[in-house]
């Protein structure tokens, strides 16, 4: 999936989202799609780039908690609700420098996606933890997240 934007029609509600997002326009991110469970967002290096010619380390955390947020609030939307996302708290590890797009994933770290809707339904909050990462050209990590991510009602 990398490097192609995908069609899905479920994910138009979350672009539009996005777009509202100074931070997302500066970074130049696209939503690239879902693969199997795992919310996958996309940004050249170019605008996100350091001193040093690499990824700006804000740039790959800002990166990798949109795709959280992405992953969470889509999820919600596919199953018809509306919700403020916020990421509550993050623990991020940056293991190699990266000289390339930086290509996000995120998927849930525990639970389940049932579990987390059915909560915020019944009481117009939930939890869950995304973990998500960016890759080096070989498949090895650059960086890691871990995130709780709290949905709380419109209102």
């Amino acid at each position: 999936m990398p490097g192609r934007m995908s069609a899905d029609p479920s994910l138009e509600p979350l672009r539009a989202q996005l777009a509202r997002i100074p931070q997302v326009h500066a970074m130049q991110i696209r939503v690239d799609g879902v693969v199997d469970g795992r919310m996958c967002l996309h940004a050249p290096l170019a605008p996100n780039v350091n001193d040093k010619g690499s990824a700006f380390g804000g740039s790959l955390v800002s990166l990798l908690t949109l795709a959280g947020w992405s992953l969470a609030t889509w999820r919600l939307l596919r199953a018809g609700l509306q919700a403020e996302v916020y990421v509550a708290d993050s623990q991020v590890r940056y293991l190699a420098p990266l000289y390339d797009a930086l290509q996000a994933e995120a998927w849930l770290e525990e639970g389940d996606w049932d579990t987390f809707v059915r909560t915020f339904a019944e009481r117009g909050r939930a939890r869950c933890r995304i973990a998500a990462r960016i890759a080096l050209p070989d498949g090895a990590d650059a960086t890691t997240f871990s995130g709780r991510f709290v949905a709380l009602a419109r209102g």
